[in-house]
């Protein structure tokens, strides 16, 4: 059997972001400040490898405190009851990776895209691999429910999340 090379990420140089779109005309940016994700390897090529992530939910930030406090909340991740999500992947093909999601008590298999951008040594000899992760799940597969409708009949929070996450790896 192979050794597995691990890897974990670079907060300074990795972002969890999400964007949502808002009474359907605006779109809303987020993004999860308190982080850890590792990778578990054989492989240069990443194929296969073992992706781990987690976030605290009570660290979303949203740029409006407010409505950071609302997803915080019962209404939607419920942060005192369910602290973390994660993310657990089942398989990388190079192009997607597929792993279980769990937010707010509830998981579901997702399947999102994921380049790999490649591996570079840095000026203080730290080997290091970047990903850029995308796709949309529904936030109501997760129980994440809550909504309003305007005066006009638009709806205040869509369904769908895109996610923007981007990670560096630095090799252990």
């Amino acid at each position: 059997m192979k050794n597995k090379t691990k890897w974990k990420v670079d907060e300074s140089h990795s972002e969890v972001g999400f964007k949502v779109k808002h009474m359907m005309i605006s779109t809303v940016k987020g993004a999860f400040e308190d982080f850890n994700a590792t990778v578990e390897t054989e492989n240069e090529d990443f194929k296969n490898a073992n992706f781990s992530f987690t976030a605290k939910t009570d660290s979303i930030n949203t740029k409006n405190d407010d409505r950071d406090k609302h997803l915080k909340s019962e209404d939607f991740f419920n942060a005192a009851k369910h602290p973390e999500l994660t993310f657990k992947s089942k398989s990388y093909d190079g192009d997607k990776v597929v792993g279980d999601l769990t937010i707010a008590g509830v998981t579901k298999e997702v399947k999102l895209d994921m380049d790999f951008n490649g591996v570079a040594v840095d000026p203080y000899d730290q080997t290091k691999a970047g990903f850029e992760i995308s796709g949309k799940i529904s936030r109501k597969d997760f129980g994440l429910t809550w909504n309003a409708v305007t005066e006009a009949g638009s709806i205040v929070v869509s369904d769908t999340i895109n996610m923007a996450i981007d990670l560096q790896f630095i090799k252990q």
